[in-house]
Order: structure tokens, then sequence, then C-alpha cells
């Protein structure tokens, strides 16, 4: 039995890896996040062909740049035991990793940016969207369908 799609909005800094480093190498592996709920939903929720919203963060005007796909089934991160790695984490053992991943594929950059002010505008319209909740700083999200649509549709506008 197929499981049913899902969607996921997904952070990055654009200095550190933007929808267009993701659209020049075409498929990235999702390292480096550490905490625990983001890394759940990569490791139990996401699924290969789920819809992700790229979006850029701690830049001047943060917002989704663009749309990619989950391309991988979770799998541990190798950063964590890297010793040189910022992401290295000395608790975390090969035979039991602490953290762990997706790959990540570009489907395409969005027409324009969809500014984190333009989300806020909409709010009423997106039914409780975590990213508009105060204090939400996860880097992984989840997204309903019906937000995602509203989201999409807010590229025409």
């Amino acid at each position: 039995m197929a499981t049913k799609m899902r969607y996921w909005l997904m952070k990055s800094e654009p200095e550190e890896f933007s929808i267009d480093t993701l659209a020049r190498v075409g498929r990235e592996p999702w390292s480096g996040v550490r905490n625990y709920q983001a890394r759940n939903y990569m490791m139990k929720d996401m699924g290969v062909g789920d819809g992700v919203l790229f979006y850029h963060s701690n830049t001047a005007i943060p917002g989704i740049a663009g749309l990619a796909e989950v391309a991988s089934a979770a799998y541990p991160d190798p950063t964590q035991f890297l010793k040189k790695s910022d992401y290295y984490d000395p608790a975390s053992r090969p035979d039991e990793p602490r953290w762990w991943l997706v790959d990540v594929a570009f489907k395409r950059k969005l027409s324009r940016l969809i500014a984190l002010d333009e989300l806020r505008a909409n709010a009423d319209r997106l039914d409780d969207f975590l990213l508009l909740r105060r204090g939400s700083r996860l880097s992984v999200l989840p997204v309903t369908a019906a937000q995602w649509r509203t989201i999409l549709s807010l590229e025409q506008a």
C-alpha cells in the first residue's frame, strides 16, 4: 500500500546552502540538524517524494525560495562522526547514531521569494502554520496539504 505524500518546510541559511546551490548540485544530504523534533520528522515521518518548501532563514528577507522533494529514506548523518565537522557529536556512535538525515532533491526555484511577512499577512488562510507560531524555531516543519496549496498560490499573487 502506498503511503500518503506529506509536505515539509526545511530552513537553510542561504550563505550556507541556498536554493541556487541545490539547483546546481541537484541533490544533497540535509545534514547538521541537531534538534530532536526536527530529526524525528526526518527519521520517522518523511518519505521519498514528499514535497519540501525550501526556506531561506537568517537573511535580510527570509522566505520560501523554492521547491524540493525528499529523495531518500532517512539514514545516519555522517557529520556527527567527523571530529572536524561543526556538527560533530562525541556522544553519538556509529553503532547507535543519534542524528539522522534525508537527501533533498531540487524541483524548482519559485518565480519570486514568498517572504515571511507575506506569510504572516496571510496567516488567516494558513490555518495555524507552524512557521508562524511565536517561538517556533525548528529547521524542519510539517506542512498540511491545504497550507502547501495556499502557499504555492501566493507565488502567483
